[in-house]
């Protein structure tokens, strides 16, 4: 056995269309190149017939390179028609942050990320307003000042996207990043932006989520992390926070215990995301 220290993590996810052999070719493909499974679950969905599957292993009797295990597997992965990640674990996703003025969601973010609870690399927080530059400043990341106005909406964006490719993002975070997306730049993303949505989706929808859970009269509110499409407010979610409320509580109070639960819908999406525990499934996500 290698000395502990030398021992790399591995982190294999994959979903295909379920099929007979397919838990028996992939375990049995870990099992021949000695790989050391300290992790593993799965899903089988009986509606789309998907099958999902995430497992860490460890190299400790590996008997052949990462490089080498990647070749084979990526060969069983065209059999089964697998879409798949295989990456070391200490290889963490590079993310950018896209905010606007209300600096919650960013700031819970950016503290995890500092005490090392997030998984990532946060390279850059990009913003149409300067009111958050002091966050990145404090925290020794890049700020990266993209003004918006109606004329100049378009090459923004193209700047944006310019900047995405330039540092290499994995994952884009919208911490309230409080601009519509449009469609070409959603399209070409897919499954790589995550929003926080004030509400409990698929309720409210679009302006002043909690100033409409109010006029309805509603007993809990909620924030949602989910991923960006198109359509806006309708990704497939990932992860989704409540907070009971009374008859007493007043929009404006809403708005401010919302602060709470957007935080943490957003940061354990995120945290789940950059561990590859999510799988997009339709309009659903599969969390392994």
């Amino acid at each position: 056995m290698e000395d502990q220290g030398d021992i790399k993590d591995h982190i294999l996810s994959f979903s295909c269309p379920d099929q007979l052999g397919v838990v028996a070719r992939t375990t049995g493909l870990l099992y021949e190149s000695g790989a050391f499974v300290t992790e593993i679950s799965n899903y089988s969905d009986p509606v789309s017939k998907t099958f999902h599957m995430r497992c860490v292993f460890d190299d400790r009797h590996m008997t052949s390179t990462a490089e080498e295990f990647d070749a084979r597997f990526k060969e069983l992965a065209a059999n089964f028609q697998m879409a798949y990640r295989f990456r070391l674990r200490t290889e963490k996703p590079r993310v950018l942050i896209a905010v606007s003025r209300y600096d919650h969601c960013l700031s819970a973010l950016l503290s995890k990320w500092k005490s090392g609870a997030l998984p990532a690399e946060i390279v850059g927080i990009l913003s149409n307003h300067e009111d958050c530059r002091f966050l990145a400043e404090s925290y020794e990341i890049p700020y990266f000042y993209f003004p918006v106005t109606p004329s100049s909406k378009t090459e923004q964006e193209l700047k944006f996207r310019e900047l995405i490719d330039d540092k290499k993002i994995d994952l884009l975070v919208l911490a309230r990043y409080m601009q519509i997306l449009s469609q070409n730049f959603c399209d070409s993303l897919k499954g790589q932006v995550i929003n926080i949505h004030h509400s409990f989706l698929p309720g409210f929808k679009g302006a002043k989520p909690y100033h409409q859970a109010y006029e309805r009269g509603v007993k809990v509110i909620g924030a949602t992390a989910h991923y960006v499409t198109p359509e806006l407010d309708d990704g497939p979610i990932i992860v989704q926070e409540v907070r009971p409320i009374t008859h007493e509580t007043t929009a404006d109070q809403m708005v401010y215990l919302g602060h709470d639960i957007e935080a943490t819908a957003l940061s354990v999406a995120v945290r789940l995301h950059c561990d590859e525990r999510v799988q997009i499934n339709g309009q659903r996500t599969v969390i392994l």
